[in-house]
């Protein structure tokens, strides 16, 4: 017997002229309207998606990051004796 996958019910009001755009765009692809509806939004929740986890960098910033990575400043105290504590942690385990 085949796996059934689980479902969710999505409702929204629109404009009678919203609908009928919608409707004449599925039945140009020869498509249902959920499935027109659904591939839609599934695309543009997938592109707002990658949009929030993409870094964007001015040109600036860009070679700010470019020259630190080509010539890292010195470690401060700080950085050292946190690195000191690491290393005894783990001689530890």
């Amino acid at each position: 017997m085949p796996a059934t996958l689980a479902t969710a019910r999505l409702e929204a009001r629109i404009s009678t002229d919203l609908h009928a755009m919608l409707k004449r765009a599925a039945e140009l692809q020869g498509r249902t309207m959920t499935d027109f509806v659904v591939t839609a939004v599934q695309d543009a929740a997938q592109r707002a998606i990658e949009q929030a986890e993409v870094v964007k960098l001015s040109l600036a910033d860009q070679e700010f990051f470019a020259q630190t990575l080509l010539s890292p400043p010195k470690p401060s105290p700080a950085l050292k004796r946190a690195f000191a504590r690491r290393n005894k942690l783990l001689r530890t385990q």
